[in-house]
């Protein structure tokens, strides 16, 4: 197996106000599983790990998906044991889009209304800052 294409990184330190849990670790392992178990399916490989924090502590737990040359996702208020099927319908999704652009219609299920930020490729913004000087 060569070098993931793809990254899908998720906070291990975020957690519900007024709790102690950090549910980014069971994520984590509940994400690997599933891409693992739809692996016909997700096109790519995809690294799953975990980063101490994402600046996104109001809304707990944060998922980011990156990928070479394509725009990168920030989701929040993802629930471990509820939004693991539209995590990876993203993963298949996010997989296909060639600079990972889409609209917020087209994403899976929760995915629509929860992102928090959509990041362009740096290589988009070059590319579109050499066309405006030229």
């Amino acid at each position: 197996m060569g070098i993931p294409k793809h990254r899908i990184t998720i906070c291990t330190s975020c957690r519900h106000k007024g709790e102690t849990c950090r549910p980014g670790y069971e994520l984590i392992e509940r994400l690997r599983a599933a891409i693992e178990a739809a692996r016909d399916t997700v096109s790519e490989d995809f690294e799953i790990s975990g980063v101490a924090c994402m600046a996104g502590c109001d809304h707990p737990c944060t998922v980011a998906y990156h990928g070479t040359r394509k725009a990168t996702y920030l989701f929040g208020d993802i629930e471990p044991g509820q939004d693991i099927e539209d995590l990876v319908d993203f993963a298949r999704q996010y997989a296909l889009l060639h600079d990972g652009w889409c609209s917020s219609v087209d994403r899976p299920g929760k995915l629509r209304k929860n992102t928090l930020a959509r990041v362009p490729a740096m290589m988009m913004a070059l590319e579109e800052t050499e066309r405006l000087v030229s």
